[in-house]
């Protein structure tokens, strides 16, 4: 008989790319899917760890440093044993002096390793600032050691070619000095960015001896920089896309349920805001399952004409009770489906189902309830409507169909509970100012939030996904500033971003 020794595992050195998880290339994505140990540089920024902590629960990045060959040890001991070790460098592994010597530790053994290159930051960073660098550029990371900067400065004059400097921030005095030693000017432009590529991001312009002479105006930056010296620098004005978003900068208060604040906080993101999400709302299956179970058998037996939706969470209770049942969606045939609004109407496409009814007005109850249609006896064979909703909804709804002349089963689909407070840094943040704008996406939201961690400050923009939430808001004294005409986590973030715009402008003007 033959016998096969066990697989070895192997190491994956990846590219971080700048910080932005979204730079990740589809290379680095596939790596950390398969990554069982996953070891990571210090400067790793943190937005891109949390991301990697999300799509990989129960994989928690090990933050390494020390001597090249005590990391590449542990990592070949580690695939020894049969793991898929991701080691995250920031950058690009290749670009890294660190990273290099821990390859070629790797390397002198019998473990199989591969490298995803990661976009440089020397390269990414330059273009979220604004700059573009154009064909050739001179490189030097000052944290690795052992860069001649003069010599640099001398190279960038004979080629008319930009500087891009890695450095710590407290290094970049001493390197603009040794610059102008090298034979550039001192009013030869520089930008340093901070946070590059993030929400965090910070940039800063000035001359090259203000920043020798530590007069730029650098200290609201820490940490790991970027400099960019020279050619490009001068147009970034014209050329800025990442720092000029309308809610760049923009702390922006996510109060939803955790597992529904994803969509909101990547649109957000996408405007350049930094969203924090707080939960206020915990939804949790009914007390009883008897009701449900009785409402969903009564659907596949034909006793309803309609299904009225009223919430996304009302749609995931039904598709749970569904999974439960093992049903699908074909037992939705021969029953209407309507919905309160867009957002709910996207979870029920979601489920296969094209809802024959949204409101064309306001996305409400009132606005579903001004188009649903009476009930006619020789139009309508059956004249009962199942309305999964939440234990606390009102009863509007309910009333206004059976004005209507229809049979009502309202049935307790889901239950909010209220979640528990915030900690004390954002509580104090809520009611202090601290929070540019908040987005409320339910009348829950806004009752919880206010229960949990208090009113936000007078001063923070307040964005209501519809014409309940904006009552409620009135209701507990918030003004409202924002209203989308489309009651949907979409509209209301693009709506917040026009919002922002205006506001510039007339700040402006």
């Amino acid at each position: 008989m033959t016998r096969f020794r066990k697989t070895p595992g192997r190491v994956v050195f990846v590219g971080a790319g700048p910080g932005d998880p979204g730079m990740l290339t589809a290379r680095a994505t596939a790596a950390l899917a398969e990554a069982t140990v996953l070891l990571v540089d210090p400067d790793v920024p943190a937005a891109l760890t949390d991301a990697v902590r999300e799509s990989r629960p129960g994989l928690e990045p090990a933050v390494v440093s020390g001597e090249p060959a005590d990391v590449a040890k542990g990592a070949v001991t580690a695939a020894k044993n049969g793991d898929v070790v991701v080691r995250l460098v920031a950058g690009d592994p290749y670009t890294s002096e660190t990273a290099v010597k821990e390859v070629l530790a790797v390397g002198r053994t019998s473990v199989p390793f591969d490298v995803v290159p990661g976009v440089a930051p020397s390269t990414a960073v330059p273009a979220y600032a604004g700059v573009a660098l154009g064909g050739t550029s001179l490189t030097a990371d000052l944290r690795e050691g052992g860069t001649d900067v003069a010599a640099l400065a001398g190279a960038a004059s004979a080629l008319g070619a930009p500087v891009v400097l890695q450095a710590a921030i407290e290094q970049l005095p001493d390197a603009a000095a040794r610059l102008v030693e090298g034979g550039l000017s001192g009013s030869t432009p520089v930008v340093v960015t901070s946070g590059g590529s993030g929400t965090g991001q910070r940039s800063v312009a000035a001359k090259l001896s203000a920043v020798a002479e530590k007069t730029a105006g650098l200290e609201a930056l820490t940490g790991a920089v970027v400099a960019t010296v020279g050619a490009g620098v001068d147009k970034r004005g014209k050329l800025s896309w990442w720092e000029s978003r309308p809610l760049f900068g923009w702390r922006v208060l996510v109060p939803r349920t955790k597992d529904q604040a994803g969509e909101m906080s990547e649109r957000l993101r996408a405007y350049g805001a930094v969203p924090v999400e707080v939960p206020t709302i915990a939804v949790e299956p009914p007390r009883s399952a008897a009701q449900m179970d009785r409402a969903i058998k009564g659907l596949v037996t034909g006793r309803y004409g309609w299904i009225v939706f009223t919430s996304a969470n009302a749609v995931r209770a039904v598709r749970e009770k569904f999974a439960e049942l093992g049903l699908d969606a074909r037992a939705f045939a021969g029953v209407k489906v309507a919905c309160v609004g867009e957002q709910t109407a996207e979870s029920v496409r979601a489920f296969g189902i094209v809802p024959e009814l949204v409101p064309s007005g306001a996305q409400s109850s009132e606005g579903l309830l001004a188009d649903f249609p009476e009930y006619d006896d020789v139009l309508d064979p059956i004249n009962r409507v199942l309305l999964p909703r939440a234990d606390i909804a009102t009863e509007t709804l309910a009333a206004g169909l059976q004005e209507r002349g229809w049979e009502i089963d309202d049935v307790t689909a889901y239950r909010t509970v209220r979640a528990a407070p915030p900690p004390a840094p954002v509580r104090e943040a809520i009611k202090g100012g601290g929070f540019d704008a908040v987005c409320f996406t339910s009348s829950s939201t806004v009752r919880n939030l206010v229960g949990i961690a208090g009113k936000p400050h007078a001063k923070t923009v307040v964005a209501v996904i519809g014409p309940a939430t904006a009552a409620t808001a009135q209701e507990f004294g918030l003004r409202v500033d924002v209203q989308p005409e489309t009651a949907a986590v979409g509209p209301l973030v693009d709506a917040l971003a026009e919002y922002a715009e205006a506001r510039r402008a007339e700040a402006g003007e």
